[in-house]
């Protein structure tokens, strides 16, 4: 009898599992809607410089307001680049030979011109409050807004290593877990809890430390070698899947908050937009473990970082006033890198061993921390040129499914619970022969 039989005694899927899963959604949804409440508290609203003449009660009292306010804008601020008002300058004095109609708007020279040092004017008919408008993170000081989602993002990093430990305490440690390092007690009683929320208490009872080690003689011989974040570069066949998995992790954070914390580049409804988003990411993340079960981990982690990347990439392509087309392209982009997610949830548990399961997690919680916190800064790129940052969110996910297919397959394969378990599972791929009935139960969905 190995550890699968033991939890299908006390219950492999009952209440237990089912409070578990709820006591880890619950903060999960809470930390999302943080994470992207930066689309609507850090919304850049339309704004121009604060000229005089439009914005002076005094100068409104001489009986220039006659002249009607699109006069006023016309002699005040010139024309920006998309044809509006200017955003960060103003004309040093009123430009009144702009009224002639003969004249033309770009009938006005560079020096001319100054700076917002008055301040700016917002427009507060769609966001009627953001950290944007009220500390004036616009022009010279725009990059500001993308280093606060930076300092958050690399917060989130730190706050993660500080107070997972602590989060050990709303949540049960793994009872396979306890076993595999030798903790025979503590796992004893585990499994003793599970059963008794399980309903199963005469096996409960029957619960021995004497049966534990009994049925898991064999599992608990070659676990208990010590095993840290070094094991998982030190040992071969575990340092190839570590350095291959990482990558996609990475591309996810990076892709995803890239594009999902700068909805409103888009040019489109951001509210709508943002609804699509969590609606559609339901039926997606369901079709994703349906898919899973008949075509297995790998061809399909792979694609997705594949298609993300060839959405992302053709909106530089696309003109920017088919702003619809390129919405959908970026909510077809955002959906696939959830596709990632899910499948590499899954497939980096099916990796790893248990006893190296939750380091090597916590290693690609990093690397996707990581991507995360260096996506705000690749927007800068755009001050350069408006498709810089769309060919780097588009190329990274590109380039790291090529990592995926050093992965091995590990669909109907049995859950390796130690190294050597992983290092067999290599072996049998090399010298492929008859498969055993494996001891424990097979990881499909």
């Amino acid at each position: 009898m190995a550890f699968s039989e033991l939890l299908d005694q006390v219950g492999s899927l009952g209440w237990f599992q089912g409070l578990q899963t709820v006591a880890l959604v619950v903060p999960i949804m809470w930390l999302n809607t943080h994470s992207l409440v930066e689309n609507f508290s850090g919304a850049v609203p339309s704004h121009r410089c604060w000229a005089p003449l439009l914005d002076n009660s005094t100068a409104q009292a001489s009986g220039l307001e006659a002249l009607g306010p699109e006069a006023l804008l016309a002699v005040s601020i010139p024309l920006g680049p998309n044809h509006g008002p200017h955003q960060c300058r103003r004309f040093r004095h009123p430009q009144w030979q702009l009224l002639d109609p003969n004249a033309t708007a770009t009938n006005w020279s560079e020096a001319a011109t100054e700076p917002c040092v008055d301040g700016w004017v917002y427009d507060h008919s769609t966001f009627t409050s953001t950290i944007v408008a009220e500390w004036d993170l616009v022009c010279d000081s725009q990059a500001l807004k993308t280093m606060a989602q930076f300092i958050f993002l690399a917060g989130v990093l730190v706050g993660a290593a500080i107070f997972g430990r602590a989060s050990d305490r709303w949540l049960a440690e793994s009872a396979r877990w306890l076993l595999m390092t030798g903790r025979l007690e503590k796992g004893l009683q585990e499994l003793q809890r599970v059963a008794a929320i399980n309903g199963k208490r005469a096996v409960r009872d029957t619960l021995t430390k004497e049966v534990l080690l009994s049925a898991l003689q064999e599992e608990l011989s070659v676990s208990q070698a010590p095993s840290s974040l070094c094991t998982l570069f030190r040992t071969p066949g575990l340092r190839l899947r570590t350095c291959a998995s990482t990558p996609s992790w990475f591309a996810f954070g990076f892709t995803f908050y890239g594009l999902a914390l700068d909805l409103q580049a888009l040019d489109s409804n951001i509210f709508l937009f943002q609804v699509l988003i969590g609606v559609l990411d339901i039926p997606v993340k369901i079709g994703t473990l349906m898919l899973l079960r008949c075509l297995g981990r790998r061809p399909i982690q792979a694609a997705s970082l594949v298609l993300s990347g060839l959405c992302i990439l053709a909106n530089v392509l696309v003109p920017l006033e088919m702003r619809y087309l390129r919405s959908a392209l970026t909510l077809l982009g955002l959906e696939c890198i959830s596709v990632t997610f899910t499948c590499m949830t899954i497939y980096t548990g099916e990796l790893f061993p248990t006893v190296l399961r939750m380091t090597a997690t916590g290693l690609s919680q990093v690397g996707a921390r990581g991507g995360a916190i260096l996506a705000p800064l690749v927007r800068l790129l755009g001050k350069h040129h408006p498709t810089l940052p769309l060919l780097v969110y588009g190329a990274v996910p590109v380039l790291s499914s090529v990592t995926v297919l050093l992965l091995p397959e590990t669909q109907s394969l049995p859950l390796p619970d130690t190294i050597q378990d992983v290092q067999n599972q290599a072996v049998k791929k090399a010298t492929p022969r008859t498969r055993e009935h494996p001891v424990v139960r097979s990881t499909q969905f």
